[in-house]
């Protein structure tokens, strides 16, 4: 599949401004100085001024860590997520909300995909993570309990993480960042903020119809692939 770019609509491009310009406002303060460092070096083919073309997006990670958007239709099988995650393919659909959708989407739009999940796969370390990620769930298809763990671990760092800057806490997960309501959701006192642990993690059921009610917080985004090396060895060991 391609983007087909000549098909986006004025009210796309209006759409598309409006939930850059607000989130990117939103995160200033509450995003990661990781993420938004990526996000601001992206900014010659990532920003509010119109539609990101993907050809040119991938032309600028090629440049960086390597990374490809790869074109989906929507969700596709976890298999062939963790094939094209380790052959360093983000998968992202081409199709964005509509104006009375700004607020709630039922599945993730390009707005998700590419303004949540694309600025830090710019981020080596981050980067590495991601793959490595990738390659683990490989070695685990049709092991449905380890897969269920794996999602789990994909669920609470890339898509809803948090990490620990200079003594605050602010957002890096792309569940979170492409969220208005949810960015400032995680800072309601009320709200369970748990120091990382990938044990606990993979212990962790999540629903993807509510909003997130307990999130894990890193120190750093190392902290990340250490982890999960360590997971992968003890595994290695284990089978």
């Amino acid at each position: 599949m391609k983007q087909l770019y000549k098909e986006y609509t004025s009210e796309d491009q209006e759409v598309w401004k409006l939930l850059f310009n607000r989130q990117k406002e939103n995160l200033a303060t509450k995003g990661s100085k990781e993420y938004n460092a990526c996000l601001e070096k992206l900014a010659p083919c990532l920003n509010a001024t119109a539609i990101p073309n993907f050809e040119e997006m991938n032309a600028f990670f090629k440049t960086q860590t390597g990374w490809q958007i790869h074109v989906v239709p929507g969700l596709i099988p976890v298999d062939d997520f963790f094939d094209l995650l380790a052959e360093k393919k983000f998968c992202s659909s081409t199709w964005l909300r509509k104006r009375n959708q700004i607020d709630y989407l039922e599945e993730p739009d390009m707005f998700h995909d590419v303004f949540g999940h694309i600025p830090l796969l710019i981020n080596p370390t981050f980067s590495k993570f991601a793959q490595a990620f990738g390659k683990l769930g490989q070695q685990f298809k049709g092991d449905i309990e380890m897969l269920e763990k794996l999602q789990r671990i994909y669920w609470f760092t890339i898509e809803f993480g948090l990490i620990k800057e200079e003594g605050k806490t602010k957002v890096y997960g792309a569940g979170i960042a492409s969220s208005y309501g949810e960015t400032n959701h995680v800072f309601d006192p009320k709200i369970k903020h748990l120091n990382y642990n990938i044990y606990e993690v993979m212990q962790s059921a999540f629903h993807t119809d509510v909003i997130q009610e307990k999130y894990f917080v890193i120190n750093a985004l190392e902290e990340l692939y250490v982890s999960l090396n360590e997971l992968a060895i003890k595994l290695k060991k284990s089978a």
